[in-house]
């Protein structure tokens, strides 16, 4: 079953409480959690994820966590794609939105989303991506691109002027069978690199050529694991994540608080 945040949205509009900002309360002070404390939690939390699961129609393995978070007896719960909204502990309602500490102004709905967004990027399989280098290549990139994706192809011209990166391209075809196509003729070319940007700078389109191109299942199946729900997307060395295209000096600046060596 697909799900989107906009379909999810869409269907709590006819009753969720929508929130831009809810104010922090600091949480009451406690000595240590005591067992029966513990098992109440529990109890909560189990109960939280059958009724989220059953209001959105899925599997209860939909709902990857539900936590108690400190703010306003809230319980955070978070799905299988990512998606981040907020319950009481009798599931009544739902909370869509930010919320905001307004001692300090952090984002802290914000934040838990960037960790959430992360990956572990050592274990990325590179040796699935089409590698090209700029200069000497000592910081990385990694990108999931599908290449009939237009911003893509605007995202690869800048890609091009940022000096010293090596580009991990995943090749994630999701948009049409014929993304398919172009990525296991492109994956299948003597020269990927060049094959790839022939066709997503070029407009060249890759020449019919057949090989064993079970990587591009394999990258499907990464992208999903990893939430890539719409291409580009972009992966640095401290696994932080940026998704749509980006200016080569946005890349630049990304690449200077983000990326070690590639070492690769």
């Amino acid at each position: 079953m697909v799900f989107t945040f906009r379909s999810l949205r869409a269907a709590f509009l006819m009753l969720i409480i929508a929130v831009v900002a809810v104010t922090v309360i600091p949480a009451a002070h406690a000595g240590g959690a005591q067992k029966g404390h513990a098992e109440t939690e529990h109890a909560n939390e189990a109960k939280i994820r059958k009724s989220v699961a059953a209001f959105l129609d899925v599997p209860e393995s939909v709902v990857e966590s539900v936590t108690r978070i400190p703010q306003a007896e809230l319980y955070e719960v978070v799905l299988v794609n990512g998606e981040l909204f907020y319950t009481d502990k009798a599931a009544s309602f739902f909370i869509l939105g930010n919320i905001i500490d307004t001692k300090t102004w952090r984002n802290l709905t914000g934040e838990r989303l960037d960790k959430l967004a992360r990956i572990d990027f050592k274990s990325l399989p590179l040796e699935q991506a089409v590698k090209r280098v700029n200069g000497n290549g000592q910081r990385v990139i990694v990108t999931f691109e599908d290449p009939n994706c237009g911003y893509c192809k605007h995202l690869s011209g800048e890609l091009q002027k940022v000096k010293d990166v090596t580009i991990y391209t995943f090749l994630y075809p999701i948009l049409s069978d014929d993304s398919v196509t172009k990525s296991r003729y492109i994956w299948c070319a003597e020269n990927k690199a060049a094959t790839w940007m022939a066709w997503i700078i070029d407009g060249k389109a890759p020449e019919a050529r057949n090989c064993d191109s079970a990587v591009i299942d394999r990258n499907v199946e990464l992208g999903k694991k990893l939430r890539v729900t719409g291409t580009p997307v972009l992966f640095f060395a401290n696994g932080a994540r940026i998704g749509g295209y980006r200016e080569a000096s946005i890349l630049e600046q990304m690449l200077v608080e983000f990326s070690t060596k590639a070492g690769k």
